[in-house]
């Protein structure tokens, strides 16, 4: 459970992260730049909130004894909290769900890792880091049930007016997204939803469908200045909570 006193400003990072924006992309493709921006350092707390302060998140590497590398999109997949697309379907399905707020986060990082999933990415360093945000309050989940069943849910890291989603899993058709359906739900309930920032990486197509849209690195950045002086939404700072 996330700690219930709000979250705790841990040790600052030893390493330092460089402002990305670029004079001459404006809001251009971007064609020149690159979304790997560095590779080495650590995933201590402070150093993860300091990267997605500068809007930079980890993945790491093929093998455990890479470095860990750090990305900054050229174009950033976000989602508007005033363009999720909800199906006539998805909102007949949001009636089966229970959504909380951090009452399983291991278990939601661990079956988003679940190994038998395609192109998974989130190795033990993954975990253990944000294993050790969310004790500290920064990292959530939010997570839908059935018959007390964990069955789908996301999780990322939320400072101000910013929500970093990580990764999302299923076990039950449309769970994880009834889970995202929560998650803007809660966001919007904070206020000043033109200025809040739900970042999800990367555009899919599958992304796409539920209304996310690409954001020029330089704009993501200045937007991401403004939304970091957000009040973070109450449902991220207390105990567990319902949203549904």
């Amino acid at each position: 459970m996330a700690n219930l006193r709000g979250p705790i400003e841990p040790e600052p990072s030893p390493w330092a992260f460089a402002d990305l924006r670029d004079p001459g992309e404006g809001a251009g493709d971007g064609a020149d730049l690159d979304d790997l921006v560095g590779m080495g350092a650590d995933v201590a707390p402070g150093t993860l909130l300091a990267a997605y302060r500068h809007g930079i998140f980890p993945m790491p590497g093929e093998s455990p004894r890479d470095p860990m590398m750090w990305f900054s999109p050229v174009r950033r997949g976000v989602l508007p909290l005033d363009g999720l697309v909800v199906s006539r379907s998805l909102r007949r399905s949001v009636r089966d769900f229970e959504i909380r707020v951090d009452t399983s986060f291991d278990e939601v990082v661990a079956s988003c890792a679940d190994p038998r999933r395609p192109h998974g990415w989130i190795d033990k360093r993954i975990r253990r880091a944000y294993g050790n945000l969310h004790r500290l309050g920064w990292a959530h989940s939010v997570e839908a049930w059935q018959d007390d069943r964990l069955v789908g849910g996301l999780y990322g890291v939320a400072i101000g007016g910013l929500f970093a989603g990580e990764s999302m899993f299923h076990r039950v058709r449309d769970a994880s997204k009834v889970a995202l359906v929560g998650l803007v739900s809660a966001l919007r309930e904070a206020g000043s939803i033109d200025q809040r920032i739900l970042d999800v990486q990367w555009r899919t197509d599958h992304l796409a469908s539920l209304g996310v849209v690409e954001m020029a690195r330089n704009d993501y950045l200045d937007r991401l200045e403004k939304a970091l002086r957000l009040p973070l939404p109450e449902v991220f700072g207390g105990p567990s909570n319902q949203l549904l």
